[in-house]
């Protein structure tokens, strides 16, 4: 079965087909970097324009990329959430014309259910279930725990910031360009990760959430002083700049790592699969081979852990599979999705 993904659900606009839900025929991926490194985060707005002007060359190039006939083609999946209103729009119309013209089914795939599933198929070997789920990105922070494909229960999750908005947010109160993430990850290699003593949030009553607002709001103070404000011009040196971000690194890294491995222990869980943008981390994954050692533990591929079409298209494999009936036109985006 080969399956045409589609994916908008924020800043970047892909399509992909992929077979049986495992071979990567094609995976395109339109970035709106370049707008959004202006205003230090996703400009809404912004974001829906240039879905709208990149969907029909980014559809045509997997296409082409995949070197197969549209009719070729036996389903459309299509990120009906969570994300930007009008960014999960462009993508579903897209896909509900793609469906219609073509007489295909249509099957809408949960984004954040999708960042595990590319962990899957980055592995030549499936890991044990059930097993640990974490998802770490720019907009999503949770711990789930997963029985099987498309059985999850949610452990924990993030109730402010999201642990790769807090490094964008961490990287602009520095002084540095959006995305973020990367550039705190290259600083915090020069930096000494015990040089500030920051703290991430507690939740009460529910000590398995995150809270990274908190800690964001220190690592203010620490470059701009106690009574410093955002644009105050009296920044800190730049010889400093790596143990923030260092320290601020280890910190959530350390909570994260804690939570996830409790998690595991109360569940007997073996395997602990990874998802999102911010499993590039090459700190994140040390930390993790280092305290997780009677664990496996399964990483998406590059490629794959940024947000693509690629596991939208093999998600949707196995949830019509499973299903065996599309959804109809009538699909509507979802901008939250609860497990």
């Amino acid at each position: 079965m080969i399956v045409l993904g589609i994916e908008s659900t924020c800043d970047e606009t892909a399509c992909s087909l992929v077979k049986n839900g495992k071979e990567i025929l094609s995976n395109v991926v339109a970035s709106q970097h370049d707008i959004h490194e202006l205003y230090g985060g996703v400009f809404p707005v912004l974001a829906i324009r240039r879905h709208v002007d990149a969907i029909i060359p980014v559809i045509d190039e997997a296409v082409k990329t995949a070197n197969i006939k549209l009719e070729a083609v036996d389903l459309i999946a299509v990120a009906r959430g969570p994300g930007l209103i009008g960014a999960l729009l462009v993508g579903l119309n897209a896909a509900k014309t793609l469906a219609f013209a073509l007489q295909k089914p249509l099957i809408g795939v949960n984004h954040i259910e999708a960042h595990i599933y590319a962990a899957l198929m980055s592995q030549d070997a499936q890991p044990s279930f059930p097993c640990i789920g974490v998802i770490l990105s720019g907009a999503h922070t949770s711990i789930l725990y997963i029985n099987e494909i498309g059985d999850y229960e949610l452990i924990s999750q993030t109730v402010d910031d999201a642990i790769g908005e807090a490094f964008d947010k961490v990287a602009k109160v520095m002084g540095i360009s959006y995305p973020g993430g990367p550039k705190i990850e290259a600083l915090a290699k020069k930096g000494n990760p015990f040089r500030y003593a920051f703290k991430t949030g507690h939740v009460k009553k529910r000590p398995m959430d995150f809270s990274f607002s908190g800690i964001k709001t220190g690592v203010l103070y620490a470059v701009k002083g106690q009574n410093g404000l955002l644009d105050n011009k009296d920044t800190l040196l730049e010889s400093d700049k790596s143990n923030i971000a260092a320290s601020f690194q280890r910190i959530v890294f350390e909570d994260v790592i804690k939570k996830t491995l409790k998690a595991a222990a109360e569940r007997d869980c073996k395997s602990i699969i990874f998802g999102g943008g911010v499993t590039n981390n090459s700190r994140l994954k040390e930390m993790f081979t280092e305290q997780a050692v009677n664990y496996t533990l399964c990483w998406p591929s590059f490629g794959l852990s940024l947000d693509n079409a690629a596991m939208i298209a093999g998600l949707g494999f196995h949830q019509y599979k499973k299903r065996g009936a599309s959804d109809d036109l009538f699909l509507q985006p979802q901008t939250r999705i609860h497990f």
